[in-house]
């Protein structure tokens, strides 16, 4: 019972990101299995209440007894009703036998509950304003070219299966395989497909990995006039970015340098390094503990590519709309005081990384969709005048993913574009955007800053 007693005390309301809380938390179980368990139970919430009272589960003898709190009641219907395995997750203890006295019960208000909304499964079950199924609508996967490449890929057992089809729209079901059109060595498979079941998911031949998240080491590195043999992934855990970017500066013998300040994560960012290398190429990745901000430039000579994706709201994240429409914090997650704080360490984290001496190509990103944390931060580090003294500028168009229809928002260039709509769409097209969802994943901004070479 523990994973519930854990998961129990972010069930209600409470001020902050439910990730970051749940995540950031002292746990003996997984945080991931512990904030799945807790989103879902959020996803599901209205339909609960409803069972919880016409079961009259709270009446319980047994459970009045043992003091069992209504967000634990909701954690354990949760699994016991909406979850794939249908069953509680404990051994033997008092709290399991006294949920299960009342389980016909349940079954039966579950039963009436679909009937009353003509669905056959939980899933299809209609979610209130505010909720969103926070299932990827592509599941994203990168050939890791620093093991194998497309070509030996897909003549392997699980792959040479897959029938590949020629648009996002034809991914229906599984079976199948799109090879992407903006992101070299990207392929989307539908989400039913058990790619983690396979050896090259097991052996880090592939790498699952959200298009979006492809964006910054694509931009760093898609042209071919502007090689980079040393870079930087200033906020690196848990490493997609890192090992994407591995990917190109392998080419011709270069490094990366990985910062990450957290002392756990940067074991995770560690492990997947590893997983991407192999001993082989582990040399391709150097993953320091440490805060990017503190990093002396002047140690960094060589390097001339960075990527800084900083923390931020995560406003582009699946699940984000589920907690905040469950805590009602709509409000504090577009609240103007707490983004602009967050803007205020994008700016500086940004700035720090600009003042690399050899640096001449910098990419900008967050999984965010606030102006705030993007278009914004864009605009003031282009108003600041250390950054205008150094040459900085935003990247044309043609080198920032120039097929990607969604480029930055130009009514937020006003400032600097003095009314001129022809120069406000040149910085926007220095800058692209993903739609959650809609445009195949999470919610992504993305920004190039380029300056002549030094």
């Amino acid at each position: 019972m523990k994973l519930y007693f854990e998961a129990e005390k972010f069930v209600n309301n409470d001020k902050g990101s439910l990730k970051n809380r749940i995540f950031n938390a002292k746990l003996s179980n997984s945080p991931k299995h512990v904030y799945a368990l807790v989103i879902s139970t959020l996803k599901y919430k209205e339909h609960i209440d409803v069972i919880i009272r016409k079961s009259r589960l709270k009446d319980v003898p047994q459970l009045k007894k043992l003091k069992v709190s209504d967000a634990l009641l909701s954690l354990l219907v949760q699994d016991f009703l909406f979850s794939a395995k249908g069953r509680i997750q404990s051994g033997k203890h008092p709290i399991k036998e006294a949920f299960l006295l009342n389980k016909t019960r349940m079954q039966a208000e579950l039963t009436k509950l679909k009937l009353k909304h003509k669905v056959k499964s939980v899933a299809e079950l209609p979610l209130k304003e505010g909720f969103d199924d926070d299932e990827t609508p592509v599941r994203w996967i990168r050939v890791n070219t620093l093991k194998t490449s497309p070509e030996a890929l897909f003549k392997t057992s699980y792959f040479s299966k897959l029938t590949e089809v020629s648009s996002l729209d034809e991914l229906d079901g599984p079976g199948k395989i799109y090879k992407d059109e903006y992101i070299t060595n990207l392929y989307g498979i539908h989400p039913r497909d058990k790619i983690t079941n396979t050896q090259a998911y097991a052996h880090g031949e592939v790498i699952i990995q959200d298009r979006a998240s492809c964006f910054p080491a694509e931009i760093l590195n898609n042209d071919p006039s502007d090689l980079h043999k040393c870079v930087i992934d200033a906020t690196a855990a848990p490493g997609n970015k890192t090992t994407h970017a591995a990917s190109f500066v392998a080419q011709h013998d270069g490094v990366v340098f990985a910062f990450e300040r957290d002392n756990q994560r940067v074991k995770t960012l560690k492990m997947m390094c590893e997983k991407a290398t192999g001993k082989a190429k582990k040399s391709l990745i150097h993953p320091t503990h440490a805060d990017f901000t503190t990093v002396k430039p002047e140690d960094f000579e060589n390097v001339t590519g960075l990527i800084v994706d900083p923390s931020c709201s995560g406003s582009g994240i699946f699940g984000r709309a589920i907690e905040d429409a469950s805590a009602e914090q709509e409000k504090e997650e577009t609240d103007e005081t707490r983004l602009n704080k967050l803007a205020g360490f994008q700016f500086k984290i940004m700035k720090h990384a600009l003042s690399f001496p050899k640096a001449h190509k910098v990419v900008y990103s967050t999984c965010s969709i606030h102006p705030h944390e993007n278009e914004r931060v864009v605009v003031d580090l282009l108003s600041d005048p250390e950054v205008k003294e150094a040459g900085w500028r935003l990247a044309p168009k043609n080198v920032v993913i120039p097929s990607w229809p969604r480029r930055g928002w130009e009514q937020e260039f006003t400032s600097l574009s003095d009314g001129d709509e022809a120069k406000g769409r040149e910085l926007a097209g220095g800058c692209v955007r993903a739609i959650p969802k809609e445009d195949g994943g999470i919610g992504f901004f993305a920004a190039c800053f380029v300056r002549d070479r030094q």
